[in-house]
């Protein structure tokens, strides 16, 4: 009996010191799960994206939680959390129009390998006062012309307003379209009617002309250009174009980019100007009528432009401050990853038509992909003079502003579109001012 029990004694010990034992080999790593939250918009470029960073995640022992929010609320629900300072999302979509409102918020993110990759000038909106990068490129969007292959030749592609409204109305007459252009212009699609070509004019929303310095904007007393002769020419051009020549709808004034796409690729407009990442849609055969006969080019110039415009900013990833030291440096790693991997960069533009991060993937797909070279050429290679928003926290406000101004001056008559333009530096002038 006793035997017996020194012998249950023995067994005991030897079960609990082989389980102390099996326990004291796992690492810290291993006994606790290492987790990383991304919360983005639901955007199948930024899904993309976040392939990448799961397909270093599967490699590395991490689990990768996606948080796909709707556009309509990642604002304001990212905006919370950052400002709280809690560490709800360790990688959040990192967009131009509010990158220097949250960049004080935000970690670093010039020790990211790969960052010394890409292009720079689109990184200016996302720099914090002391002059640290906040952001990681996911991809580029950039405003791409497009025309119909079936219906423009590409040498007979318009260069000029003028040759646009020419070619819109032959191909009118000819009973080959409705529209010969067709574009957002309501609020938040402005960039796809009035701004393309308000910088294809060498015009803008502020004096100096093309000027993003904040400094230099307050100096000059946020004057707002609505006065300029190359403001009045374009709103003209676009009251013209709706009501006189009638290439647009006169509609379009209520159009988002959803309207207008939905318009182009019912084959009922010749052109159209939107983000390249729309290409894959207008050639995709179950969405759209004109798939396979769709290309891209340079912007058309307006009377003042000496060559075509374009603009060039990203999309981008973040790392909020809130974020602990030791899932930061792991965030790190694996925006890092995404960015050297060059197949999974060629991929997402295969895909989804999004223009990668990395200069080393341009140099790839300029070889490999037709498409992508026609893009180059059509935007990357063209004049980027400025970009495309203000960095700026009343920037929002402008934005409305201008846009009810515009839309009052081109519902109105033609000849009251000075006193229109007149009416809103006033309004432009006390937004700009009201973040002060």
């Amino acid at each position: 009996m006793l035997k017996r029990n020194a012998l249950r004694r023995a067994l005991t010990y030897l079960t609990v010191s082989c389980a102390v034992a099996a326990v004291s080999l796992v690492s810290p790593a291993q006994a606790q799960e290492k987790v990383l939250k991304v919360g983005y918009m639901k955007n199948v470029i930024l899904e993309a994206s976040v392939d990448m960073m799961d397909t270093w995640a599967k490699k590395n022992g991490v689990k990768l939680v996606r948080i796909p929010m709707a556009y309509s609320i990642f604002q304001e629900k990212v905006t919370a959390t950052l400002t709280s300072g809690n560490d709800q999302f360790d990688v959040i979509w990192h967009n131009d129009d509010w990158g220097q409102l949250w960049a004080k918020w935000m970690a670093t993110t010039d020790d990211v390998k790969g960052i010394d990759r890409v292009a720079k000038s689109p990184l200016d909106a996302f720099y914090r006062e002391d002059g640290k990068l906040t952001v990681v490129p996911a991809a580029h969007t950039v405003g791409t012309f497009f025309y119909r292959t079936d219906l423009v030749k590409p040498e007979e592609v318009p260069t000029t307003w003028q040759e646009m409204v020419d070619i819109g109305q032959r191909l009118q007459k000819e009973g080959k379209v409705k529209w010969g252009y067709v574009g957002g212009m309501a609020m938040n699609s402005t960039w796809f009617s009035l701004w393309w070509t308000m910088w294809g004019n060498k015009c803008d929303i502020f004096m100096p002309l093309w000027e993003r310095d904040n400094k230099k904007l307050a100096e000059a007393g946020w004057k707002p250009a609505l006065t300029e002769p190359c403001t009045k020419e374009y709103v003209e051009f676009w009251w013209d174009a709706m009501n006189k020549w009638k290439i647009s709808p006169e509609s379009m004034t209520a159009y988002t980019r959803d309207e207008a796409n939905a318009i182009f690729m019912a084959g009922d407009a010749a052109f159209t100007l939107i983000d390249s990442v729309h290409f894959g849609d207008f050639n995709n055969p179950k969405k759209s009528r004109i798939a396979g006969n769709v290309a891209m080019a340079p912007q058309p110039k307006g009377p003042r432009g000496e060559k075509p415009f374009a603009w060039n900013e990203i999309w981008g990833w973040g790392i909020p401050k809130g974020v602990p030291e030791d899932r930061q440096k792991l965030a790190k790693e694996m925006l890092g990853a995404m960015l050297n991997d060059i197949d999974g960069q060629v991929k997402m533009w295969n895909e989804t038509g999004g223009p990668p991060p990395s200069l080393d993937a341009w140099a790839r797909l300029e070889k490999e992909s037709k498409d992508f070279a026609m893009l180059k050429h059509a935007v990357f290679d063209q004049n980027v003079g400025t970009h495309s928003a203000y960095y700026f926290p009343a920037w929002p406000a402008v934005h409305k502003a201008y846009s009810d101004t515009m839309i009052g001056a081109l519902k109105g008559k033609r000849e009251d579109i000075p006193k229109a333009l007149e009416a809103g530096m006033d309004l432009i002038h006390k937004a700009a001012n009201s973040g002060q």
